[in-house]
């Protein structure tokens, strides 16, 4: 098979898949599957190859992120009960002084949606930006459009997100300087972005949902105190940061540590464990369990709340519900993000990416825009940044050699791609939509556009650490 014509088949498999997934409306892990079936038997793998192909790249991306996404559910259940992001919000309120609050649930979900999956940092944020908007008179155009961009920031740049973790594990990329570069890039994409978009999104007024703000009258003053979300028996807000910033902080340091310190000394071998990706998160679960058990008054009666369940003892809630709910969370998660691995599989062992990596490689594009721009198309077709951007880097893994990226810089620049185009086929999308008060017009106003100028000035960001040298 030529390049040409491989290009043309993954061009179909690509509008297949959109076709299954937007027009069937065909759920994305069965399409997933059957296009990648499909794909293998045109590449020539015959079924049984095709399925052999299917379950080590299923398998294999599974043994990767499985446990990860499992903790980073679980976790995200406490946070939820505990009442740790709605102090994480009050936290940014009482910083900027109850001036700029769109901030205050943007940076809470920029911050949770490192360790915790976006669409459930959706959940959790909410309901805290449409009380700000409310008490504040802040348009959910506003609250829409930065909250959004925090959380798809960190979830398409940053470990130990599922998307960008399989992306860094199957490049063999540093995870702690994944996170701590992808981190860099995020904060300048989003600072960046709300100075060129803060006055345009406030031109249209939009109100928040009437049922995340019952009970709530707006603010009689612009004072900090007033402006703040008041419940009762909320965690510090040191005690609300550590469940996120454990794992985070671990794993970031664990690579620092592996070209600072002695090679097979004690504190190399005890930082490298406790930064394993695995027991970082496990860390960060077990305070998340320490917090629920000092609010367990605030834990139970979120949970009644939540789940409808009544007389349930805080063991039952802490160490029974939060997993149960957790893993209800994860599953889909888990599976369209092994599916895609499975897809990168069938796409890696055909023998002509070779021959398409030295065409790239010839052409004048500059090597960095290579994954960024894969990226951008896969995002287009099929709306899922996981799909999306693992799908891309089994694209561009082939061409590594010939393309002269370091691992980090790929990685990076394939998650700088996913954040372009998030509209209609994206689930995110809707997701946000609905739970921001917002229309499908204002749907691609606010969370579209944003996005897609975020994703602009992350590769510029990463072309310039490039060529520092830095990256």
């Amino acid at each position: 098979m030529t390049p040409g014509i491989f290009i043309i088949v993954l061009a179909v498999a690509i509008a297949v898949l959109m076709l299954l997934i937007m027009k069937v409306k065909m759920h994305p892990v069965l399409a997933l599957f059957l296009t990648t079936l499909g794909l293998g038997l045109v590449l020539g793998n015959g079924v049984v190859g095709s399925v052999n192909l299917i379950n080590s790249g299923f398998g294999g991306t599974l043994k990767g992120i499985g446990v990860t996404i499992i903790l980073g559910s679980i976790l995200a259940m406490g946070i939820q009960d505990s009442g740790a992001a709605t102090s994480i919000a009050n936290f940014f309120i009482r910083m900027f002084r109850g001036k700029c609050l769109e901030l205050a649930p943007a940076l809470t979900a920029f911050i949770v949606s490192i360790p915790v999956f976006g669409d459930i940092t959706m959940v959790l944020t909410a309901p805290i930006a449409s009380i700000l908007s409310l008490r504040r008179k802040i348009s959910m155009s506003s609250m829409a459009a930065f909250t959004g961009l925090g959380l798809f920031l960190t979830h398409g740049l940053v470990p130990p997100t599922p998307g960008i973790l399989a992306i860094a594990l199957m490049y063999g990329a540093d995870l702690g300087l994944t996170i701590f570069w992808g981190t860099i890039i995020s904060a300048i994409a989003f600072f960046g972005t709300w100075l060129l978009l803060r006055r345009w999104c406030e031109k249209e007024w939009i109100a928040p949902r009437e049922d995340f703000v019952e009970g709530f009258e707006p603010a009689k003053s612009d004072a900090v105190e007033e402006l703040v979300i008041h419940e009762p028996n909320l965690p510090g807000s040191f005690m609300a940061f550590l469940p996120v910033l454990i794992p985070v902080v671990l794993i970031t340091f664990a690579s620092f540590a592996k070209v600072s310190m002695d090679e097979g000394g004690f504190a190399l071998s005890f930082f490298s464990s406790v930064g394993d990706r695995v027991i970082a998160l496990l860390l960060g679960v077990v305070f998340t369990i320490i917090l629920g058990f000092i609010k367990a008054d605030k834990v139970i009666a979120h949970h009644k709340r939540v789940t409808g369940d009544d007389g349930e003892s805080l063991k039952h809630i802490i160490f029974n519900s939060w997993v149960a709910r957790g893993l209800v969370v994860a599953l889909l998660p888990l599976l369209i993000t092994a599916m895609g691995g499975a897809m990168g599989a069938t796409l890696k062992a055909a023998p002509v990416i070779k021959e398409l990596g030295a065409l790239v490689t010839s052409s004048n594009i500059l090597p960095i825009l290579v994954p960024y721009l894969t990226a951008v198309i896969l995002m287009t077709a099929v709306g899922s940044m996981t799909t999306a951007g693992l799908t891309a880097a089994a694209i561009i893994l082939p061409m590594m050699d010939s393309l002269g990226l370091s691992p980090l810089a790929a990685t990076l620049s394939i998650g700088a791609g996913t954040m372009m185009v998030n509209h209609l086929n994206n689930s995110g999308f809707w997701i946000m939509s609905q739970f921001f008060n917002l229309n499908t017009k204002q749907g691609v106003k606010y969370i579209t556009v944003p996005c897609a100028v975020a994703s602009v000035i992350s590769i510029i960001a990463l072309m310039v650490l490039v060529s520092m040298g830095l990256i």
